[in-house]
């Protein structure tokens, strides 16, 4: 795999991915340049996948900035709603005028889960799908996974999105309740950031 620089944008306007995503690459010591701190604009996501909606953001940002780019499509998948929002999770956050309110998203997800009554389940996974780009074209990607169970009311104000509703399996705490350091070491964000960095070793 290609070497990534010294710098990196990082192809999102998301501060709190941006925060994690920062907090991923420190150890590396490459400096994390956000989209909207070089005022790129954000890309229609018309991918079917993750990965597709990844790669179309690094792609962008990469040959925007001419600095290789890292995007994220990450998303919450309910066994009940047949995988849904999945793709689309931050589409249900937005109201008629684009305003994302992530809080208004939590209540639609579960409004609809127990609309499927109690054989549905609460079980749920979060998917996040890292993308690498260099502004020559070549791209890189990696997809991570983790599995939970969906609670009401939401619990804590750590992460972002979804993360208050969702208990990942062998743990009693949401992301939302977890210090950031420890939802870093078993996060779908995580395990999409070590396949690339064993891919860079």
């Amino acid at each position: 795999m290609k070497a990534i620089g010294p710098k990196l944008v990082i192809a999102t306007h998301n501060e709190g991915k941006l925060r994690e995503i920062r907090d991923l690459v420190a150890p590396f010591g490459i400096e994390c340049l956000g989209a909207a701190e070089l005022d790129l604009p954000e890309p229609e996501e018309t991918g079917v996948t993750f990965i597709d909606n990844a790669e179309l953001k690094a792609r962008a940002s990469a040959d925007l900035s001419g600095v290789p780019a890292l995007a994220d499509d990450s998303g919450l998948s309910v066994d009940a709603l047949h995988g849904e929002p999945g793709i689309h999770s931050a589409r249900w956050a937005e109201d008629e005028t684009g305003t994302r309110d992530f809080g208004r998203a939590m209540n639609r997800v579960w409004r609809v889960v127990e609309a499927a009554g109690p054989d549905a389940g609460h079980d749920a996974h979060f998917t996040c799908a890292l993308s690498l780009a260099w502004p020559d074209g070549t791209v890189e990607s990696f997809e991570g996974k983790v599995h939970g169970t969906l609670v009401w009311p939401p619990r804590g104000h750590n992460g972002f999105g979804y993360d208050a509703m969702f208990v990942p399996v062998g743990h009693d705490r949401t992301f939302g309740e977890m210090d950031p350091e420890q939802k870093h070491t078993i996060s779908h964000r995580a395990a999409a950031f070590e396949q690339l960095v064993a891919a860079l070793r």
